[in-house]
């Protein structure tokens, strides 16, 4: 009974260290901006919190564009939700969706930690594409 116990709590640790690690300031492979990672209920979400280029040429800040839904595109960049709806599952972050606000396109996505660097892959049906966003 004992082992038993130390066995169930050793798993809700580590399923709470998981859990913690993905949280925080992530800078894009790019370099082009920070998404801050944060947890609301048992979902993860991350928005940007800062853009290398936030502003136009008129020194106003850039707003979502190409956004398909003609009423969000006067709405900024910064404060934007990108990442929305991850449940945590054995070290990775799964059954949510990339926003990419340069194209205005959604896309199904998994994220992971490897090295202390968070990969981030994107799904276009069969294929896909990885970025290595690096921690703030």
């Amino acid at each position: 009974m004992k082992n038993l116990f130390l066995s169930f709590a050793l798993l809700l640790i580590a399923s709470f260290t998981y859990a913690q690690e993905i949280k925080g300031k992530w800078l894009t492979d790019d370099g082009e901006a920070i998404v801050e990672i944060y947890q609301s209920g048992d979902k993860f979400n991350g928005k940007i919190v800062w853009l290398k280029d936030a502003n136009d040429a008129q020194g106003k800040p850039l707003t979502d564009q190409e956004n398909p839904d003609k009423s969000k595109r006067s709405k900024p960049l910064i404060g934007l939700l990108m990442l929305t709806d991850f449940k945590q599952n054995n070290g990775k972050w799964e059954g949510g969706k990339i926003y990419d606000p340069s194209e205005g396109k959604t896309y199904k996505c998994t994220m992971w930690l490897e090295n202390g660097k968070l990969k981030v892959r994107g799904y276009v049906g069969m294929f896909y594409q990885t970025q290595t966003w690096t921690r703030k």
